[in-house]
């Protein structure tokens, strides 16, 4: 229903990590970008945004909405393209083209690398265009959706997907190991990581598969372990970003849990397994709720919220946004565009796969209109009450280096001997520096 991260190969890390300081940094400041009605050029232009999506459903989508703005609007375009780039490469070209002067007019942005994009000057100051427009409802955007890609009363790109991950459940895996349905542990308060890890040894014994996967971490994209650690309220770094938090108690004893679940446990895969829970190779996985169009009906299934840790219950949502860049062309009518784009209409019907940062559409009677797979008790629970005072996957300003640099540390963690303590000290010492800088 909502745009998921797609896998992330480690080549896109380092080759964002080249460009990305370097590009951003030749960009102007857009912060006094006028607001209000965007002045008509001599010709109608062409604008371009890119995204890292292919599915053809959502470009046609795209489309349509584009399509009647150039029809209210032809004095201003007289067209709008959307550029898939894959995701694999897509941060590595979206850097190049601002770098090089080929910025497209809007695009896509990973939360991942919101930070150093929000202070960097390559994006406009989108909220004066977004409070002018008549009835967007400014107001009715979460401020907890907005924080990330904001800076003080300016907002320079819209968080237009805020997808919350959950826990898909195979019942029909879970019922032949005799283990305690996940449902009924939620709805008696009792939905805990230490639950959830008794389910997923007890399924993985039984059906001779895997029982508890964290979607796409693969022992490569350690934030997703974020999931997990949440629960325990642990973080890799301080909140201003200056400080390597890897070795706080809490963090050490999330990742223990993670480390002790795979190797003395069995309710995780260990480094080189590979499970895919919507082709029945597992009996649970934590994943974005937009992963629902994978179910095929080969097995039962139930979709439930992220279990509670020592510190308790949270939300954890991906989210992507949507900025219009400084130096493109006509970054007013880009910004009038993606108003446009994002107003209260048009946000309803992206609601169908990007759960929108609106209040009044994040009802589970509006999501499920759109959604069938998944029943109204569903989306109250993991998407409507999942959006709602969450926090996002790690961020910092300079992620692509840190990112990189913490999955090399980590590798010494993923053996069965690891001395977890010991290995957070040494990513402390290895992130120390570039969160100094």
């Amino acid at each position: 229903m909502s745009l998921h991260t797609p896998r992330r190969s480690p080549v896109l890390v380092t080759g964002a990590a080249a460009v990305l300081s370097l590009s951003l940094a030749a960009c102007g400041t857009g912060s006094d970008t006028p607001a209000g009605e965007p002045e008509t050029p001599d010709d109608p232009v062409e604008l371009r945004m890119t995204v890292w999506t292919a599915d053809e459903t959502q470009l046609a989508q795209f489309q349509e909405i584009a399509d009647a703005y150039v029809e209210a609007n032809p004095e201003l375009v007289s067209g709008v393209t959307f550029e898939t780039v894959p995701f694999e490469d897509y941060t590595t070209s979206l850097t190049t083209q601002l770098a090089g002067g080929n910025a497209p007019d809007l695009g896509w942005i990973l939360e991942s690398y919101a930070p150093e994009f929000v202070s960097s000057g390559a994006l406009v100051d989108l909220a004066p265009t977004l409070q002018a427009t008549e009835e967007y409802a400014y107001d009715d955007l979460l401020d907890s959706s907005l924080a990330l890609w904001g800076e003080d009363d300016a907002l320079f790109a819209y968080p237009f997907s805020n997808s919350p991950f959950a826990v898909f459940v195979n019942t029909d895996q879970v019922a032949a190991a005799g283990a305690a349905d996940p449902a009924e542990l939620v709805a008696s308060g009792e939905w805990t990581y230490d639950e959830a890890r008794d389910v997923a040894t007890a399924a993985a014994a039984e059906s001779g598969g895997q029982g508890l996967v964290v979607r796409d971490f693969e022992y490569q994209v350690w934030e997703n372990l974020s999931t997990v650690w949440e629960g325990w309220g642990a973080a890799p770094w301080s909140e201003d970003g200056t400080q390597c938090t890897f070795t706080d108690p809490e963090m050490v004893e999330a990742l223990t849990w993670i480390h002790d679940a795979t190797f003395v446990d069995g309710a995780m895969p260990g480094p080189g397994t590979t499970a895919d829970f919507f082709a029945g190779d597992a009996a649970m996985t934590i994943t974005q709720i937009s992963r629902a169009s994978s179910l095929d009906g080969s097995f039962a299934w139930d979709v439930v919220p992220l279990p509670a840790g020592p510190a308790g219950q949270q939300n954890v949502i991906g989210q992507a946004g949507i900025g219009v860049f400084a130096n493109a062309d006509t970054p007013q009518i880009a910004a009038d565009f993606l108003a446009w784009f994002t107003n209260p209409e048009n946000a309803e019907t992206l609601a169908a796969y990007f759960p929108p940062p609106r209040e009044s559409l994040l009802t589970s009677a509006t999501l499920a209109a759109a959604n069938p797979l998944l029943s109204e008790e569903q989306l109250q629970a993991v998407v409507v009450e999942g959006v709602q005072g969450a926090v996002t996957k790690p961020a910092h300003q300079n992620f692509a280096r840190l990112q990189d640099t913490v999955r090399a540390e980590l590798d010494a963690l993923w053996t069965a001997d690891a001395d977890v303590e010991a290995v957070l000290g040494d990513v402390c010492g290895a992130i120390d520096p570039l969160l100094a800088d």
